[in-house]
This record gives C-alpha cells, sequence and structure tokens, in this order.
C-alpha cells in the first residue's frame, strides 16, 4: 500500500513537472559542516547510475538508495558494484575520511557524488543526507551543487521507544517504524515487549505467554473511568520468527533492536499465564486497566529466578544486540513486605533497609543482579530504568533516566553509562499542544517541538570524564491512549526531527528557529510516504503577555510561513474579511479572541483563546514564597494573565507548589473596591496533585500591615474526590484596599489510602481573580 502511495504521489507531481529542480543539503538533522564549493555542480538524472564498493550491506545500502530516489524523483538508477569512482554516479564506498565510525563524507563535484565512511552505517547516514537534500517532484534532473560535506553524530546511541503491550501493532506497523527512525538518522529501537496490560513475544518454554498472557478481556475507557469497552483484546503477539524479520529489516537500516522485558515489576499479564511466580499465587488476570499493578513477580521463590533466566536464554537467541533491557521501574513492594517467601530471602541474604532504602528496595536489587549476572554471562549487558538506582546499582548496568536526569547524573558520577529520557522532554505519549481540545487523548502533559528541540543531555555539573558516560538520548512512546498505529504517526512526527537534531547536532549548531524551516521540505517526505504527522507547527503560534504598565494583555501571533493572520474578538469564525494581524493585539476587557491564518496553503486551524479580565488581570504581582523548579514557567505573573488553566497542568498555565504554599501579593495600583477572591486549583491524584488545605486572604493599603478578611482550612483529599479543575471563591463584606495577600496552603503530608503516603504532595494554581 505504501507504494502504491508513493507511487500516486510522484504521478501527480508529475502534472507539474519542472525541467530541474536545485537539491537543498540543510537538511534533518543538520550536517555539522556543509561547505559548498565553486565550480559546476552535478546533473542527477535518470541516466545516473550508483557504484557500491563493499559486501552485500554496502549493496543493500545501494539498493535502498535507489528505493529512496525512485520514491522523490522517479528516476530508476541503475546499480553497479566498482572498485573505482565512476563518473556520472552516485558512488559509496568505505573510507577513513572522519574519525567517528558513524561519521561520513558527501562530495559532489562535476563528475558525480562520493559518499564514503569508515562504515556501512556511516554511508547509510549519507544517503540518508542526499536523500533529503533532493526535491520531491517528478523532475528530468536535479542540480546538485558543488559541495563538501563532514558529518558525524554528537551521540553513539540514538533511540526511540515504543510499547506494543498496552495496544498492539502489526509487524508491517513495526517496520514502518523503523522507517522513521531511519529517516532521522536514529539508530535504536527500544521495543517495550511485556507488561501488565499484554505478553507480546514468543517464548517456547512458556506457551500459555501467548494465549492467556497475551490477550485480555476488555480494556478500560479513558484514563481508569472504571468503565469498559466489552471488546476482547487479542490473542497479539509476535513469533520469534516475527521477530527475527523485524531485526533483520532493522539491520539493513543500521538500526539495532534492543528488546525490554520488564521485571520484576509489570508482570501481571505473565502472572495470569503462570501465577505459581507472583507470590500469593493469583488468580491473576491481564489487567485490563492503565497504571501499575502490585502484581509482581516473587523474588523469594527460586522457580520465578529460574523463569526470569529461561525466559532471556529464548530472548538472546532471537535478539543480537549487546543490551537487553530489563526494565527496572514501578516496581511496588506491598506483597513483598507481606509474602513469607520475599521476607526468607531477605533474612537468608542478610538484607537490612536503612535511612535511604527499605530492605524490599535492596531486593529488588538483588532481582536485577541476578539477571544481570545471567546476561553477562551470555556475553550480554543489561539497561534498566532508573530505578535500578535504589538499593544498588548492578556492576555493570546502563541506565535509563525517565523521572528526570537525576537519575543519569548519578549514574554517570558512580562511573556507569546512562542515556537520556527525561519525561519533561522525551515522553511523546504526552500532548503537543496547550489547546487540547481537539487532541486525541492522552495521558496528559505538555512536550512540544520546541520543548523536546531545546533538551541539553550534557549537565554542566558533570566533569567531562563524567559526561563521557552520557552516551545517548532516547524519547519514549507509551501506548495507553494510542490504539492505532496511524496515532502513534501522529504523536511521534515532528517531534523525532527535533529529537534527531538533538542527538546528531553539537549543541552551538543549534538554533529553532532554522530549524522550522527546515522542517518544510521534511514535510514533503513525510506527505510523500503518506505519514499522519502533527501540523501544529505550522498553525498559529500566539505569545500572550500581561503589561502591568498598562494594565493590558498583549497577543503577539506569528505562523511559520507568513500566511496572513486575520482574526476576531466576538467569538466569530475568523474570514478574510476579518481584521488582518499587522501588529500585537491589545486586551482591556474579557472576550473571545480567534486567529485563523489563511493564505496560499490553505487555512491553519483555528487558535481560539478566552481572555478573562477582573480587578487583579495584568497587576503587578509578587510571590512570598518560591514555585516549585519545574514548574516556574512565565513566573507569578501566570496568575494574573487573563488566561485559565485547561484540564492538563503542565502546558505553563498553572503554577506549582511542593513544600511551599501559595502566596500571593496583587497591587491593584490604587485603592478598589472589593467583595470576592476566587482561583482554581487542577488536582490529579495519581501525579500527587492534590488541592489546597486552606485559603487566608489579607488586605492592605500600604503594603505592610495587613487585615485578614478570610482564613478556613478545608479536609485532607479522599480517594473518592475527582481528578479535576476546583474552583475556590471566597467572598466577603466590601472593602477597600489597594493590596490583596491571597495564600492557599499545600499537603505537606499525603494521607494514608495514597500509595505515596508521607510524601509532599503539589498544589497547581491558576488565575487569582478579584471582584
Amino acid at each position: 500500500m505504501r507504494r502504491t502511495f508513493l507511487s500516486l504521489f510522484i504521478a501527480c507531481c508529475s502534472l507539474f513537472a519542472a525541467t530541474a529542480q536545485t537539491a537543498d543539503y540543510n537538511v534533518v538533522p543538520l550536517p555539522q559542516e556543509i561547505r559548498i564549493e565553486n565550480g559546476a555542480g552535478f546533473e542527477l538524472s535518470g541516466k545516473t547510475v550508483i557504484a557500491y564498493n563493499g559486501d552485500k550491506t554496502m549493496k543493500r545500502n545501494a539498493q535502498l538508495l535507489a528505493q529512496y530516489i525512485k520514491e522523490s524523483t522517479g528516476f530508476e538508477l541503475k546499480i553497479v558494484k566498482s572498485k573505482k569512482s565512476k563518473e556520472n554516479a552516485i558512488n559509496l564506498a568505505i573510507g577513513n575520511t572522519v574519525e567517528n565510525k558513524e561519521g561520513y563524507n558527501l562530495a559532489v563535484t562535476e563528475k558525480g557524488i562520493v559518499i564514503t565512511s569508515p562504515t556501512a552505517a556511516g554511508v547509510f547516514y549519507g544517503i540518508q543526507t542526499l536523500r533529503k537534500s533532493l526535491p520531491i517532484a517528478a523532475v528530468e534532473k536535479v542540480e546538485m551543487p558543488a559541495v563538501t560535506i563532514t558529518d558525524y553524530p554528537r551521540f553513539a546511541y540514538r533511540g526511540a521507544h515504543l510499547d506494543v503491550s498496552r495496544h498492539f501493532f502489526s509487524k508491517d506497523s513495526i517496520k514502518r517504524f523503523i522507517d522513521m527512525l531511519a529517516l532521522h538518522n536514529l539508530n535504536r529501537f527500544h521495543w517495550h515487549l511485556t507488561d501488565d496490560q499484554g505478553w507480546r513475544i514468543e517464548i517456547k518454554k512458556y506457551p500459555k505467554l501467548t494465549t492467556i498472557a497475551a490477550e485480555r478481556d476488555e480494556t478500560v475507557i479513558g484514563r481508569n473511568s472504571g468503565e469498559y469497552d466489552g471488546q476482547h483484546y487479542g490473542p497479539f503477539f509476535y513469533t520469534q520468527e516475527d521477530c527475527r524479520e523485524i531485526i533483520a529489516y532493522a539491520s539493513e537500516r543500521h538500526i539495532t533492536i534492543i528488546p525490554e522485558i520488564d521485571l520484576p515489576g509489570h508482570m501481571q499479564a505473565a502472572l495470569a499465564a503462570y501465577p505459581e511466580y507472583g507470590c500469593t499465587g493469583g488468580p491473576y488476570e491481564v489487567w485490563k486497566m492503565w497504571g501499575v499493578s502490585d502484581n509482581v513477580l516473587c523474588a523469594g521463590n527460586d522457580a520465578t529466578l529460574a523463569f526470569i533466566e529461561n525466559v532471556l536464554s529464548e530472548v538472546i537467541e532471537v535478539f543480537p544486540s549487546e543490551y537487553i533491557h530489563i526494565g527496572g521501574d514501578e516496581c511496588p513492594k506491598t506483597q513483598w513486605e507481606q509474602c513469607p517467601k520475599c521476607q526468607a530471602r531477605i533474612k537468608e541474604l542478610g538484607i537490612k533497609g536503612d535511612e535511604k532504602h527499605s530492605a524490599e528496595m535492596y531486593l529488588q536489587s538483588f532481582v536485577i543482579n541476578h539477571a544481570e549476572k545471567f546476561l553477562n554471562g551470555k556475553g550480554r549487558q543489561i539497561i534498566g530504568w532508573d530505578e535500578i538506582l535504589e538499593g544498588g546499582l548492578a556492576p555493570n548496568a546502563t541506565v535509563h533516566s525517565w523521572r528526570g536526569i537525576e537519575g543519569g547524573i548519578e549514574a554517570a558520577r558512580q562511573g556507569h553509562d546512562c542515556i537520556m529520557s527525561p519525561t519533561s522532554f522525551m515522553y511523546f505519549d504526552y500532548y503537543q499542544t496547550t489547546y487540547t481540545d481537539d487532541e486525541p487523548l492522552a495521558i496528559g502533559g505538555y512536550v512540544p517541538v520546541e520543548k523536546v528541540y531545546s533538551f541539553e543531555p550534557m549537565h554542566e555539573s558533570l566533569t567531562p570524564q563524567e559526561q563521557k558516560h552520557i552516551i545517548g538520548v532516547q524519547a519514549n512512546l507509551w501506548s495507553e491512549y494510542i490504539p492505532t498505529f496511524s496515532h502513534v504517526e501522529y504523536m511521534e512526527l515532528p517531534r523525532m526531527a527535533a529529537l534527531c537534531e538533538v542527538q546528531w547536532c553539537k549543541p552551538e549548531n543549534k538554533d529553532f528557529a532554522n530549524f522550522r524551516q527546515r522542517l518544510v521540505p521534511l514535510f514533503k517526505i513525510y506527505d510523500a510516504n503518506g505519514y499522519n504527522y502533527a501540523k501544529h507547527i505550522l498553525d498559529i503560534e500566539p505569545e500572550f503577555s500581561a503589561d502591568t504598565e498598562r494594565g493590558v494583555i498583549v497577543a503577539t501571533l506569528r505562523v511559520m510561513d507568513g500566511t496572513p493572520i486575520y482574526y476576531t474578538l466576538d467569538g466569530s469564525e475568523p474570514t478574510t474579511a476579518s481584521t488582518l494581524y499587522t501588529a500585537p493585539v491589545e486586551f482591556n476587557k474579557a472576550c473571545t479572541f480567534k486567529a485563523k491564518g489563511i493564505g496560499e496553503r490553505g487555512a491553519t486551524r483555528t487558535l481560539t483563546e478566552q481572555i478573562y479580565f477582573n480587578k487583579a488581570t495584568a497587576k503587578p504581582i509578587t510571590l512570598l514564597q518560591p514555585i516549585h523548579e519545574n514548574y516556574t514557567f512565565k513566573g507569578a505573573i501566570t496568575l494574573v494573565d487573563g488566561l485559565k488553566g485547561t484540564p492538563n497542568y503542565r502546558t505553563g498555565r498553572w503554577l506549582g507548589f511542593c513544600l511551599t504554599d501559595l502566596e500571593a501579593v496583587i497591587d491593584l495600583k490604587q485603592e478598589e473596591e472589593i467583595s470576592c477572591v476566587s482561583f482554581n486549583t487542577s488536582v490529579d491524584k495519581g501525579d500527587w496533585v492534590f488541592n489546597v488545605l486552606g485559603i487566608t486572604v489579607s488586605v492592605s493599603n500600604d503594603g505592610e500591615d495587613y487585615t485578614t478578611l478570610f482564613d478556613q482550612e478545608y479536609p485532607d483529599l479522599t480517594a473518592e474526590d475527582e481528578n479535576r479543575i476546583y474552583e475556590h471563591k471566597v467572598e466577603f463584606e466590601p472593602v477597600k484596599a489597594r493590596y490583596i495577600k491571597i495564600k492557599a496552603l499545600s499537603d505537606r503530608d499525603m494521607p494514608a489510602w495514597h500509595p505515596a503516603v508521607g510524601h509532599p504532595a503539589f498544589i497547581f494554581v491558576d488565575e487569582l481573580e478579584v471582584y
């Protein structure tokens, strides 16, 4: 079907075919050095040949290049094997032209094109640059300007992760995913094959893993709503032959597949098939909801250790990768605390808890060490999520830092390699826009393209020697809310383009504005391949700010390609008859603001923003206690910017506080009569985001002596309270004042019903309103 789509695409392009178009070497990722040379360039045409020097891997490189050129231009180039460079040819050769084994040189002269590298992989990345430099059009020839490109990756590990447990994707879809990785110069595919909601790889010694464990009775609707779809799911799994076929497909594109068997937690699907390996003996069912199950492998059972070894034995027979990912994340210890076998194991090993870790955390380290010792004995190494740091790191483990960069920093300081995948930059299951009403359901969060692009994995606190242990960067895609592969594409692209520049480019060569322009020709390749990519970056980008000097809200709008923007203030749909945007729009009263780009390429999506206005809007505001460092966004002004927070607290519309309270002073700039203060809080119990425990409102005319108008405490959040936005409205007798102090108390000690009992909770607050 993909070939048919490409043929139709090229056929349509031929209707508008030009005699010639010119190649553009400013591709994604941007090569390290592009030197345009004097003199004539090369004319690529259907008469050009592809000449390779080397083995079958180089021959396959040549075949893939021929395929890419045909997809772009319609040229069907002949492939020949030649020990010497040929004229009127694209020559592919092995040569020590760069030090980095994945680096390459690409030279274009009047006689032809030469791509050389120490390895076939490096030649392949040169092929990708050449491929992306070509126009997507049926032409008679392509003008290739004379150039010398010297290029190499910043990081050796350039990964992308895909969860196929929560939702399964076909063998052909996985190959399509691999093609996406290849287009972006990625070289590691982290394949998450097992979890509580499904086991997806054939293990011949345990056949029930692909019958019982590979299917579930039904699936929860939405975010653990308590309602289920009633649809049987599965059995879905990959046979070992399927895996070998996919491995070979990836290998041809110089991508290593790293399988993940997540243990000792995330194992309820396996326990449904083999309950004897759990602490309680079951019965268990393949989990129908999202989140983390308390049902984990029994660490005190020798048969469980044998199960781990037997599974990993078959995995390494199929997967040739040096690294095997064994998970190690989110393993609840509640059953181990009650399990006689686990407690006996703790006693047998002489494990004792301390101020840093419980005995059960050290027991997890025992399981991870057991798996590592087994794999090391087979010539393999382990990767584990950053929880494997808890209770002591296995001797040769590579740490996959996901809860932030702190785990990676700690691993590097201990002399261990690490891969950076922090949620706030590299979780592609997060929303990619603040305007989520028209988006498919996601887990939450907010990671737009620009946020991905801004990530710098080398933390300044590390020494140069420690930085060498940061071996790479990876983006992760968990599939709880992603039921189709088209949806996978939507969540991955174009964020994968931003990812690949983080992985490939030196930080001093990165420039987001320039990157945005280079996305335009890349999108044409996406179109040619029929990828369902997100187009938010092509839409209007608004920037709202509060001018506290003049007491107005200011909206600045831009579109990447300069498309004219039209707007309305009455909630009506903008047309070309509406007001043309020529300068920032100012608001001094409430309205429904809509804007749309309308130009040659069609129309953007409509930007809709409700502007709220009250006596506090765009007034000076001071915070007396600090915001949490991860949720400062634009700072205190966020609370009076005329924009209310959406249900997603990570979008920048909310301020987060933890171990501190919201304590804000608003200067109305003159005495005003007031009788009401209100604000909203966002509650998401699973994310440790609670409601306020108390509210105090005080007023002053001099900013020093305050009179309390309202002071009330509120009960702890209960397990039954909903995750939603809560409005807090405080009314009092009218009073005249210039300064208003609002204090909202956070919860320092989460209640017993919560899994994180005793830990401090967050509060997220937005739009302080005064009437």
